[in-house]
């Protein structure tokens, strides 16, 4: 079982004084898988970045201005441009064309063994957990379905391997039975939004289904005792503000962004 729990903390000079020229209110978790200056990137209490596009040096700077730094890792998926896909695209079983990536074998041998090989050198520079994607690439209608043993076991085997890190889990509600002791919090995307990749397209949910889905959370929050985050995807002003209206009274931790995650947000008018 592990022995920290997810916490947030409070930046009284920074927090509630809006982002970048957008006039948002700033929330505690910030995602971005693009490259930043880590010194644009202030008060929150965790953020979570690709590891790829920043030293050492930079990650203490992200740690001097934030809270903690997790780095992005997928257990389910090797995207194309990742700095370890050489090393992993011989383990794969399928592309996910949405993405550009490519799904991971985690029956194959050596794929467990290279995973945790990628995973000591991106905590070696100094990141304090992982956030851990795709996992729902595992569930009963994921592309590695097959897998969930063997997912379940890498998650355990990490837990035992660092117990002082975070992890924070994205998605993959059915196996929280199993992961939830192994986790600090669940992230889950596009609850209150429905971003569509067949034409790009940012809007929100139907009420009916984002109230079915609330519920749904509220019940994992008071069962597992987890924090959940909930991450929202938006393009201009007016439909971030319909997200802010809907979620705000959920008590959720949340992050709004466009789909991409390459950057700070911002919305047009």
């Amino acid at each position: 079982m592990r022995h920290i729990r997810l916490f947030f903390l409070v930046f009284p000079s920074i927090i509630g004084f809006g982002m970048a020229n957008n006039n948002v209110v700033q929330s505690d978790i910030f995602f971005c898988y693009g490259k930043l200056n880590p010194l644009d990137v202030k008060g929150y209490s965790y953020v979570v970045i690709e590891s790829k596009n920043y030293t050492i040096p930079d990650v203490k700077k992200f740690k001097k201005l934030n809270g903690k730094v997790l780095a992005y890792i997928s257990l389910g998926e090797v995207n194309s441009q990742a700095k370890h896909y050489n090393s992993l695209k011989n383990n794969t079983i399928g592309k996910n064309e949405n993405w550009d990536s490519y799904y991971l074998d985690l029956k194959a041998s050596g794929t467990s063994q290279i995973l945790f090989t990628i995973i000591d050198q991106i905590l070696a520079d100094g990141y304090d957990g992982l956030f851990l994607d795709n996992i729902d690439n595992f569930c009963s209608f994921g592309f590695q379905k097959d897998q969930k043993e063997e997912v379940l076991q890498f998650m355990a085997d990490l837990d035992a391997r660092y117990p002082n890190h975070t992890f924070i889990q994205n998605a993959g509600l059915e196996l929280l039975e199993k992961t939830f002791r192994l986790v600090d919090a669940i992230v889950v995307e596009s609850v209150a939004t429905d971003f569509t990749f067949d034409d790009n397209v940012y809007k929100l949910r139907s009420q009916a289904e984002y109230d079915k889905y609330i519920r749904q959370l509220q019940q994992i929050r008071r069962k597992y005792k987890l924090p959940v985050i909930l991450v929202e995807y938006a393009d201009t002003r007016a439909l971030y503000d319909q997200i802010i209206r809907r979620i705000d009274r959920t008590g959720f931790l949340y992050f709004i962004g466009s789909i991409d995650l390459q950057g700070i947000p911002k919305f047009s008018e």
